[in-house]
């Protein structure tokens, strides 16, 4: 009987694959219920909470309240900022568009987005038996 004897391990590898388009619609909030649930009913608070998780200030959203209007520049400046970090394709129309008539889902989006790449690196094992 003989003894195979290993001397290197096997290099882990990566099985995320980046795209260069958001990985959720604006209205899919199915794919995350609970975040949708804590926009809906708390916006100020899951705002504040995704502008800090995004490396963001944490009352930073709170100036979309402050200047009011129509274009809410803080949440149009975080979309803007996620599809440079992560290299989405989009246009900045589309960004003022969702940021004026669907905030809510703006944010959720972005959330999504944020816990789709940012997720733990997976390490696929090959073990021959």
């Amino acid at each position: 009987m003989a003894n195979n004897v290993v001397v290197t391990q096997p290099a882990g590898f990566d099985t995320r694959s980046y795209s260069r388009q958001w990985s959720t619609g604006i209205c899919q909030c199915l794919e995350d219920l609970p975040s949708c649930c804590f926009s809906f009913w708390c916006f100020w608070c899951f705002t504040c909470k995704t502008s800090q998780d995004f490396g963001e200030g944490l009352c930073l959203p709170l100036v979309d309240i402050c200047l009011g209007g129509l274009v809410k520049p803080v949440t149009l400046s975080m979309r803007a900022v996620m599809r440079k970090r992560y290299g989405i394709e989009d246009t900045i129309c589309n960004d003022c568009i969702y940021a004026c008539c669907c905030g809510p889902c703006s944010w959720c989006q972005i959330r999504r987005e944020m816990k789709a790449r940012l997720h733990p690196v997976t390490l696929i094992n090959n073990r021959a038996q």
